[in-house]
């Protein structure tokens, strides 16, 4: 084994990850676009749309987030009418994020998206469980690195 082999682009496993997170980005951007959301934007409101009631803090570690760029994204949600953001009544030091009716409307416009991205995904139902579940272990190890 040659000294160099660790640079050549074909033993790198980021390359391939970062071309297939790209390419995703890229099939997801026309969708979100006709929900005026951006990717991160629409990962927050997927929570919410889960869960409608969340601290700051809760939302980061879901998304793997620092606090600092969530306070950007959630300022141009609340903007946009989709989301409130304010002081927990309770503890002032949390900031509670709660999903807003023109939020939750947007969820019946969003529904698509899902069934569109995973047709451009040519993954048996099996692979892309396997996919996921490694993924996931790869976050888990490194849940304190954040974006």
């Amino acid at each position: 084994m040659d000294k160099y082999d660790g640079l050549k682009l074909e033993n790198q496993l980021c390359f391939p990850l970062y071309s297939v997170s790209n390419l995703i980005t890229r099939n997801y951007k026309p969708l979100l676009d006709a929900l005026d959301l951006t990717y991160t934007q629409y990962i927050v409101m997927m929570v919410l749309w889960e869960k409608e009631r969340v601290t700051e803090k809760q939302l980061g570690k879901q998304l793997f987030l620092k606090s600092n760029t969530l306070t950007l994204l959630l300022q141009k949600l609340s903007d946009k009418g989709y989301v409130s953001v304010a002081k927990d009544e309770s503890d002032a030091r949390y900031v509670v994020i709660t999903l807003t009716e023109t939020g939750k409307k947007l969820k019946d416009r969003a529904v698509d998206v899902p069934p569109s991205i995973a047709k451009t995904i040519n993954l048996s139902a099996d692979e892309a469980v396997y996919l996921y579940k490694i993924l996931y272990k790869i976050l888990e190890e490194n849940k304190d690195e954040k974006v």
